[in-house]
């Protein structure tokens, strides 16, 4: 049998150092809103959305993971997706609430790590299809997302917008907590049976996306934070109670 070649220690610095753009652009993030540059500092939260997403992959494919990685990768996001977020909404408009504001900004935060302990330390997974409860990522771009977006709204709406700034940090905070599930697009099974049909449909999300890029990224957004609720409460059930009327009937 043919020794395993030992990986040379620049490639585990490699998906650390988008581990450490992460953390950078979600420090970044703060430091603009401090500024009252709002929309920088989202922009630069999605920015760590993306760098967070390729550390994993390039991990993988340079099969580079490690305990170090994993741990580093959690501390960036809470910094990224759960401090940049709550400081930019608070920055942004939750401070009209006051105490109020500082409690749920500080919740997000709170929740994030609380999310992230608890997924580091799980010994148990339901299913690599899903996580439980709302990934940081997308609770942290949940935020930024609709600041971008906040300019597409009704001119009756304006006025609500602070409003509707805290519910929505509010009730992302408590979504990365609970026992939700939410798909995790970690199997391709349907992507390699329909590899055709949906390279058209990537095609064509590309092209909604680049031609109205803030409208479209907080729609598929919001369909993701209606999913899991979605897929929880309503799709598992029915699935359950034909599960279990057909066991009976055999």
């Amino acid at each position: 049998m043919e020794p395993e070649k030992p990986v040379r220690r620049g490639v585990y610095i490699l998906p650390n150092l988008f581990t450490t753009a992460s953390l950078f652009t979600g420090f970044l993030a703060m430091l603009l809103a401090t500024r009252g540059n709002i929309e920088g500092a989202s922009i630069a939260i999605l920015f760590s959305a993306i760098m967070d997403g390729l550390d994993g992959k390039v991990a993988r494919l340079t099969n580079s993971a490690s305990e170090f990685g994993i741990q580093y990768d959690s501390l960036a996001d809470l910094v990224a997706f759960g401090a940049a977020p709550a400081f930019t909404a608070w920055t942004w408009h939750l401070h009209q609430y006051g105490r109020l504001g500082i409690g749920v900004s500080f919740l997000l935060v709170a929740c994030a790590a609380l999310r992230l302990a608890r997924f580091n330390v799980s010994t148990t997974i339901t299913s690599k299809r899903f996580f439980i409860g709302l990934p940081s990522p997308a609770a942290g771009c949940s935020v930024p997302l609709f600041i971008l977006f906040s300019p597409y709204l009704p001119s009756w709406l304006e006025a609500r917008i602070p409003f509707l700034a805290l519910v929505l940090t509010f009730s992302v905070a408590l979504l990365m907590v609970s026992r939700i599930r939410y798909f995790s697009f970690k199997e391709y099974g349907f992507l390699k049976t329909h590899a055709f049909s949906s390279m058209v449909t990537a095609l064509l999300i590309f092209v909604l996306i680049l031609s109205e890029p803030r409208l479209v990224c907080f729609v598929l957004c919001v369909g993701y934070l209606l999913s899991g609720p979605v897929y929880t409460f309503i799709i598992l059930p029915r699935r359950n109670r034909q599960l279990l009327g057909s066991l009976t009937q055999n």
